[in-house]
């Protein structure tokens, strides 16, 4: 750490995270035991009772709240989020650390059990160790700590784990927002603690539009496929387009974000999913397949665009490709439909949240923090837009490229850090010298 921290109660606050290492190890190896897949949404009830017992302990008043009826939300999964606040002893700015609590699937290449949390030369492997249980974990030892070394402290502290995430946010952030839990009358500074590296703090991220297409054909026997019109073929024409004229396009725009890693200045589309014809056969099934012409094939699509882009020329701009096909491919006939979209969100870099955390990790790492966009979208979205609060970053530990990835880990080191930039930047809210 910076020899420059010269208030004797920082120092001490310092002192108290590095003392408190094993308990944030055990803390995140706990969290990531819990196998909190989405989908479905398993055992989201079960984390978050354990961190209301965690937090309920440390003097926080808990709300566990259901948020039902959102996508998702059933009896089999309930969507289920925890809320713990802890007043100050006189009045102030509320400080709120976010964190989802859901995972996504494990995938194939796995070396590590998932859901061990193995630690293994100072890293925590398992699914959501960096994405964001480790992040979660830090937040949660940078308050207590806080706590202990500053109790006289102005204003509160609220600590969340929120459900859906990795699937939208609609039964976590969102829910809890359009609940009045974002409003900037209740919540004066948000720090979601997103892995985009200990040295960076993430000012907003790229929008999103997801869409469905589907082409139409004509079933035929297989053995006479000109009897018939093929759905896949027609979609082989709309990806053809896509490689053609599409993908270039975006590749040649660049945004003034300062989106991360580089190839997200630019525009990107993933083709997220393809199928056409008859549905796939059951993993061990010998059964051969019937001989048809597919009369329907279907693509999704995952644009991610640029704050220099508006929404409905995203849109515009797939529908010209398609609707040109229709003219000049014989039998060309498609349907598309949005699925979702999220419009980008950017906090300045001079806001009270950006420039505190800024100057912590300057602290902590003894350089300058770099400003940064994140590539994907998360839950600052729904604070920006519905909660209607701007004064919120991203900032926790881990390795961005790791989220997602098999033996996905977090550093020791780097929750430690990240920690003790988090405690330092309620001490400069919360507890000003």
């Amino acid at each position: 750490m910076d020899q420059s921290v010269a208030d004797p109660r920082l120092t001490d606050l310092t002192a108290r995270i590095a003392e408190r290492r094993d308990d944030l190890i055990a803390l995140t190896q706990d969290l990531i035991r819990i196998p909190t897949l989405n989908p479905p949404g398993e055992n989201y009830r079960e984390i978050c009772d354990y961190l209301a017992a965690r937090l309920g302990r440390a003097g926080f008043a808990v709300q566990l709240i259901r948020a039902t009826g959102t996508p998702g939300d059933c009896d089999e999964y309930p969507r289920w989020n925890v809320i713990a606040h802890r007043d100050g002893v006189r009045a102030g700015d509320c400080v709120h650390f976010n964190s989802h609590i859901d995972v996504v699937e494990v995938g194939m290449g796995w070396t590590r059990d998932p859901f061990g949390a193995e630690l293994i030369d100072g890293k925590i492997y398992g699914r959501g160790a960096c994405d964001m249980k480790g992040g979660l974990a830090a937040s949660i030892i940078a308050a207590e700590c806080f706590i202990a070394e500053f109790p006289d402290f102005a204003g509160a502290i609220e600590i969340s784990g929120t459900a859906d995430e990795e699937s939208g946010g609609f039964g976590g952030v969102a829910y809890l927002a359009e609940q009045g839990f974002f409003s900037p009358e209740k919540v004066q500074h948000v720090i979601i603690p997103e892995p985009l590296n200990k040295d960076r703090v993430c000012l907003g991220h790229r929008g999103g539009w997801w869409a469905e297409i589907q082409t139409f054909g004509e079933i035929a026997h297989g053995s006479m496929p000109f009897l018939g019109d093929c759905a896949v073929r027609h979609m082989g024409a709309v990806i053809d387009r896509f490689e053609r004229d599409l993908f270039p396009a975006m590749a040649a725009r660049r945004t003034d974000m300062p989106v991360v890693p580089e190839g997200a200045r630019s525009s990107t589309m993933n083709i997220n999913s393809i199928h056409g014809g008859q549905a796939e056969r059951p993993k061990n099934s010998t059964a051969l397949p019937s001989h048809c012409v597919p009369d329907s094939c279907r693509i999704v699509i995952d644009r991610r665009f640029l704050v220099e882009e508006p929404l409905d020329e995203v849109r515009d701009e797939v529908r010209a490709l398609l609707d040109d096909l229709v003219q000049t491919r014989p039998n060309f006939e498609y349907s598309l439909s949005e699925l979702n979209h999220v419009l980008p969100s950017m906090t300045d870099r001079d806001a009270p949240i950006a420039r505190t955390v800024a100057a912590n990790v300057a602290r902590v790492m003894g350089r300058e923090a770099e400003f940064v966009a994140s590539p994907g979208t998360y839950d600052q979205k729904h604070i920006d837009r519905i909660g209607r609060l701007k004064n919120c970053v991203a900032y926790g530990p881990g390795l961005l490229e790791l989220a997602h990835k098999p033996d996905e880990y977090v550093g020791v080191d780097d929750m430690m850090d990240s920690a003790t930039v988090m405690a330092l930047s309620l001490a400069d809210l919360l507890a000003p010298k």
